[in-house]
């Protein structure tokens, strides 16, 4: 199933494709939120599906900004730094021997297609593609081997950073990583029974239609279920909380000369099976 929300007018809304026909199921369910996720919402949405349900309204399915972020903002996103190798390569740093965590803040949650505003005195912010992994179920000391339990899907992530705030102004990488506007994620929610191989998907980017990232999930140094095992030994992860898997090469600034992003600049990035996104650049705005 591909999970999604969209504006009707100014009322979100929930639906989800499958075999190629859209559906709104608002009338079913009010908001894929973590109430959603924690009691089998998921399941009653397949079985709605499988018995046609009447709360299964037929609709033209939605594009561009009408497209909202697939679920409701998490209580956490948690990122993992320089989880390809080559990506660890191009920025200069060492290949990490545990995963490196970092957080976004929720207020930086945004829709698949939203403008990115940069953050006020910004000269540095870059893309980074990323796949991200949506918690299912409260998730403490969770077992490798019982990992994938925990994941109610998979969904595109543009992991936003300004570099000067994140590298060069002291302390954590998080205040280059949470501004307004930095994840934006979707356009789909795709359950896991939905992906072929999570450990085999395309991934790229383009800036003004200039091919700057292509990798593909395999490169990822820490997998799926060691992700989630490991960040669950820290902090408890809860349903609808966000893991973001890391970025591949080709960021702004491992290029030579560096090149981040300016206002009108065009972000189009997409990872196979899992739909594209298409963001602006707009310049701040209190």
């Amino acid at each position: 199933m591909d999970l999604f929300r969209y504006w009707e007018g100014d009322s979100l809304k929930c639906g989800v494709r499958h075999n190629g026909r859209s559906y709104g199921v608002s009338g079913l369910f009010p908001d894929y939120d973590g109430a959603f996720f924690a009691n089998g919402g998921l399941q009653a949405l397949a079985e709605a599906l499988h018995s046609s349900s009447k709360g299964l309204i037929p609709i033209d399915h939605p594009e561009g900004k009408l497209l909202a972020a697939p679920f409701a903002t998490p209580s956490k996103i948690v990122c993992i730094g320089l989880n390809y190798a080559d990506h660890a390569r191009e920025t200069g740093a060492e290949i990490p021997a545990e995963p490196i965590l970092f957080m976004k803040s929720n207020t930086s949650f945004s829709g698949p297609n939203d403008d990115i505003m940069l953050p006020r005195g910004s000269q540095k912010t870059d893309w980074e593609v990323e796949l991200a992994v949506v918690i299912s179920q409260k998730a403490r000391y969770v077992e490798e081997s019982e990992a994938l339990d925990y994941v109610a899907g998979y969904c595109l992530h543009n992991d936003l950073s300004e570099r000067e705030f994140q590298l060069e102004r002291g302390g954590t990488w998080d205040k280059g990583k949470g501004c307004d506007t930095f994840a934006p994620m979707g356009p789909y929610l795709v359950t896991p029974d939905a992906v072929a191989d999570v450990d085999n998907l395309d991934m790229w980017l383009r800036v003004n239609g200039q091919p700057m990232q292509k990798s593909n999930t395999r490169n990822l140094i820490f997998k799926i279920p060691a992700l989630i095992a490991y960040i669950s030994q820290f902090m408890t992860l809860l349903p609808g909380d966000v893991i973001s898997t890391g970025t591949p090469p080709g960021v702004g600034l491992g290029l030579k000369p560096p090149v981040f992003l300016q206002p009108g600049d065009v972000v189009e990035l997409g990872i196979e099976g899992l739909g594209e996104a298409r963001q602006t650049v707009a310049p701040f705005k209190k």
